[in-house]
C-alpha cells in the first residue's frame, strides 16, 4: 500500500513538471520588461519577461523574485499557471470576456504586430496605432498598449 502512495505521489510530482504540453522550446529572444495584464477575471502587474521562440511566445510577470503568472501562447492553445491549457478562443471568452477577439489576438498583442489584419492601422513615427471601436491599440518602439474600455481588458508593456 505504502509502494503504491509513493509510486502515485511521484507520479503526480513528475506530471506537474511536465507542464501543459511537454518540453520547453528554445527561446531565442527575452526581454524584461513592465507588464500590466488585466481583464475582469485576473489582475497582474509588475516587471516580467517576454521570451519567444518560432512558435511560441510566453509571458512571465514577477513579484519579489516569485512567478506571479506564466502565460505560453502556442500555434492553437493558450497555458496559464493558473489554469490549465485552453484554445485560443476559449481563452478569450473566459479570461479576456470576448469570443470576438481573433485567435491571433494576444500573440500579435505580444509580438507588438496589428490586430484584426490591421484594420484602421495608421503608422506613426516608430511604430503605430490601431482604433477599432472601444479598442485602442498602440506600438511605439518598445511599448505596447491594447485598451478594449467595453470589455474591460488593459495590456500594457512597457520596454525597459
Amino acid at each position: 500500500m505504502q509502494k503504491i502512495l509513493k509510486k502515485t505521489i511521484m507520479f503526480g510530482f513528475l506530471l506537474s513538471l511536465s507542464g501543459c504540453v511537454g518540453a520547453m522550446p528554445e527561446y531565442k529572444s527575452s526581454k524584461s520588461e513592465f507588464i500590466i495584464f488585466k481583464t475582469p477575471t485576473i489582475k497582474y502587474a509588475d516587471q516580467g519577461f517576454v521570451s519567444k521562440a518560432d512558435n511560441e511566445t510566453k509571458v512571465e510577470i514577477y513579484s519579489s523574485g516569485q512567478a506571479l503568472m506564466r502565460l505560453r501562447i502556442l500555434k492553437d492553445q493558450v497555458c496559464m499557471s493558473s489554469f490549465a491549457c485552453m484554445s485560443k478562443q476559449e481563452f478569450n471568452k473566459k479570461i479576456l470576456a470576448s469570443s470576438n477577439y481573433p485567435n491571433t489576438l494576444l500573440e500579435n498583442i505580444f509580438n507588438a504586430k496589428p490586430i484584426y489584419n490591421g484594420k484602421n492601422l495608421k503608422k506613426q513615427n516608430g511604430g503605430f496605432s490601431q482604433n477599432i471601436a472601444t479598442i485602442k491599440y498602440k506600438v511605439v518602439g518598445k511599448n505596447i498598449s491594447f485598451i478594449d474600455s467595453s470589455n474591460g481588458v488593459k495590456i500594457v508593456v512597457k520596454g525597459i
